[in-house]
């Protein structure tokens, strides 16, 4: 992205950066939510968010997920992951995922048969122990993590047009023109 954390790209829209537009529509669905960004969030820093380090470090997503489940069990919380370059999920989409059914370890939706692992619920009692055996096996795809969970894993059912607010932004070209 031209060497520009991807959660500062400007929202569409808005034009503040998609973190921002993210923790916002986070605060609108879930009042009670707090927003904690996972990683390298050096850049991130002027936005005066908390951020947590993944725990552990340069093995992809799945040290920031451990990172952000551990944190929630010591506040006894669920945890809700969105990646930061998600520019189009709604207050909607957000407060479906966080008030969907109880009790699965976890709640997320799947484009095109792949389950969606960061635009998840997580019960971290349930998630971590899983996780942590995915570590030690050095499986670092979160695809895994949740396979090993089996069917714990609920999944959000969504429509067409609400599965478009799930379009993320990769590469250059998924930015709008």
């Amino acid at each position: 992205m031209g060497g520009v954390a991807k959660g500062l790209l400007p929202a569409p829209g808005t034009g503040e950066p998609l973190v921002s537009r993210l923790c916002a529509v986070t605060r609108q669905a879930l009042p009670a939510a707090r927003c904690v960004l996972v990683g390298a969030a050096e850049a991130y820093a002027e936005l005066g968010i908390e951020a947590l380090a993944d725990s552990p470090a340069g093995v992809g997503p799945i040290g920031g997920l451990r990172s952000l489940l551990e944190h929630a069990a010591s506040e006894s919380a669920r945890a809700i992951a969105v990646a930061c370059d998600l520019p189009y999920v709604g207050v909607d989409r957000l407060r479906q995922l966080g008030e969907a059914t109880s009790g699965p370890a976890v709640v997320a939706p799947r484009v095109d048969g792949i389950w969606q692992p960061l635009f998840a619920r997580y019960e971290p009692g349930l998630v971590l122990p899983a996780l942590c055996a995915s570590l030690a096996a050095r499986e670092h795809a979160l695809q895994r993590v949740l396979a090993r969970l089996g069917d714990t894993v609920m999944e959000l059912p969504l429509l067409e047009r609400e599965r478009a607010e799930l379009g993320d932004w990769d590469e250059p070209g998924d930015l709008p023109g």
